[in-house]
């Protein structure tokens, strides 16, 4: 019998970006955030954009990202990192309702 690999973890956050944001601003964080794939080990991917919001279902939340992860261990490298820590808090300032504005996902992916 094989054994299974752990489960990739996708982070999936949601963010109400506030229609006056700098999207200069909002660049320089998504950057920020990809560049931790060089320094974070486990972090497999990065992917931003706007939400077109196909379904009508998150009209509140007009950007995005997700994350894909090895594994937890990886997450949690990300989540420590002081350059993480950095662009959140950029992000943050960028939302509606500040870190209320963000919504957030941890999927384990099978």
């Amino acid at each position: 019998m094989s054994r299974r690999s752990p489960n990739l973890l996708l982070h999936c956050v949601f963010c109400a970006v506030r229609s006056d944001a700098d999207p200069g601003e909002l660049r320089f964080v998504m950057a920020e955030l990809e560049a931790l794939r060089a320094v974070v080990e486990g972090m497999l991917d990065f992917r931003h954009g706007p939400n077109r919001d196909y379904e009508a279902k998150s009209e509140g939340h007009p950007y995005g990202f997700v994350i894909a992860f090895r594994d937890r261990a990886a997450h949690m490298s990300y989540d420590g990192h002081p350059r993480h820590k950095a662009a959140g808090a950029r992000l943050v300032a960028l939302c509606e309702g500040g870190a209320d504005g963000i919504v957030v996902y941890d999927i384990e992916a099978e």
